[in-house]
């Protein structure tokens, strides 16, 4: 079992307008570690992106009815051989798997995101979790695995 080596944890209300500060925050996080442990410029412009729609996810869907207070909480959990990348929302729960699969060609409203979640990272899960909260975990795996 591995360890986590590094952490972080950010809080932020449901706005649109704090994704320059979510992913701020995150570039920090890349420059002081992962970059340190040979992770790309590439992947982590894939995790930046993969993080900046899972935000807008939980800001647009799970809490477009509820107050721009409502917080949603994110972790960032360095492990020696992946990172994983947890949003948490206050919104009803939400199957993505009931989301259709876009056919190349055509247009449709909605579910691009989820698709675009699971083409950057490697899993993608998101789960209810017992305190009644929506857990989004992206999991990306380092340069050792592939």
């Amino acid at each position: 079992m591995h360890s986590t080596m590094q952490q972080d944890h950010l809080t932020v209300k449901s706005e649109l307008k704090l994704l320059n500060q979510v992913q701020q925050w995150f570039e920090q996080f890349c420059l002081k570690y992962l970059l340190q442990l040979g992770w790309s410029e590439s992947q982590l412009y894939r995790l930046n992106l993969a993080l900046a729609e899972g935000f807008t996810n939980a800001v647009r869907h799970a809490h477009h009815a509820l107050p721009p207070e409502t917080t949603i909480e994110i972790d960032l959990l360095l492990w020696s051989d992946r990172l994983e990348i947890r949003i948490w929302d206050r919104g009803k729960p939400f199957n993505p798997d009931a989301i259709a699969e876009p056919e190349p060609g055509t247009l449709q409203v909605g579910g691009y995101g989820w698709f675009l979640l699971r083409r950057l990272a490697d899993r993608v899960v998101y789960e209810r979790s017992v305190d009644g909260r929506n857990c989004l975990l992206i999991v990306k795996y380092g340069l050792q695995n592939h």
